[in-house]
């Protein structure tokens, strides 16, 4: 039996991927998808974070191809399971696209990332997660890097402010920034920027001093949807490491069943280039 066993082991095994395929149809993303690894994500206090990330990994494949193999991607993302930084997650996809022998690669990693805040009277600290995404591109000699956060904030209506003669209604609303980069910017940056554009940003604990203050900030700081995603909008507009972005504001309404929404989508490359050209 063990003879057997040692003889079927030596049999070489087809690759069934590698066959051809006559339909002459490719197809533009073939991978995996929700895979969930840990990793470990740098912050700007030079601390570093232990999270579990999922990650969707991609590559394009020719027509004449049956099918991509799909253990390679398991493979490379075992090869990248300490520090998860932006030179690595480039790393990491052109790597991808070389060992499928593929035009094209591409990598969504998402986690959830965690600020500790202190609460602005009373400086009780507090963590508060974002949804955070790294997504990348890779054609050729080209590689393309976007970060995405979702921040949790506060809106509060300037009409309803304006005219109601006792308070205002607000909502809890959530800012989405993603930002194509050409040079290295910080998660916290991008979070900060929708926090302060803004009525009031969010905190995970707070006393009643602290309570106090949130709302009367918010009652003093009114902001229309329209107002948010113009107001992040041109800070990005102004940081020359950003490439290109779209923002988006969702304000979940709190006298209405509907939500609020607005979105900015700018590439400062292509405008550029048309004002040059």
């Amino acid at each position: 039996m063990a003879e057997a066993t040692k003889g079927a082991l030596a049999l070489p095994i087809e690759d069934v991927q590698g066959r051809q395929d006559t339909r002459r149809i490719p197809i533009n993303k073939v991978g995996i998808k929700d895979i969930r690894h840990p990793v470990r994500v740098r912050a700007r206090n030079g601390e570093e974070q232990h999270t579990v990330a999922t990650f969707n990994m991609y590559v394009d494949l020719p027509h004449h191809f049956k099918g991509t193999h799909m253990s390679r991607f398991v493979e490379i993302l075992e090869g990248h399971n300490r520090e998860i930084t932006i030179a690595s997650f480039k790393a990491m996809l052109r790597e991808v696209a070389q060992r499928l022998k593929a035009a094209s690669g591409h990598i969504e990693m998402r986690f959830p990332f965690f600020i500790c805040k202190r609460a602005p009277v009373s400086g009780v600290e507090s963590l508060l997660d974002y949804e955070v995404a790294f997504i990348g591109e890779t054609q050729g000699d080209h590689t393309e890097l976007t970060l995405e956060v979702l921040v949790p904030v506060t809106s509060l209506c300037p009409c309803s402010k304006s005219i109601s003669e006792q308070g205002a209604h607000n909502q809890r609303s959530r800012v989405t920034i993603r930002a194509r980069t050409g040079g290295f910017i910080w998660l916290e940056e991008l979070i900060q920027i929708a926090e302060e554009s803004a009525s009031c940003e969010l905190y995970g604990l707070l006393k009643r001093p602290d309570e106090k203050y949130v709302t009367e900030r918010a009652y003093n700081n009114p902001k229309f949807v329209e107002d948010i995603v113009r107001e992040v909008a041109g800070r990005l507009e102004a940081d020359d490491r950003i490439l290109a972005y779209s923002v988006a504001s969702e304000n979940f309404e709190s006298i209405h069943n509907h939500s609020a929404y607005a979105l900015i989508e700018r590439d400062k490359q292509l405008a550029a280039g048309e004002r040059h050209s």
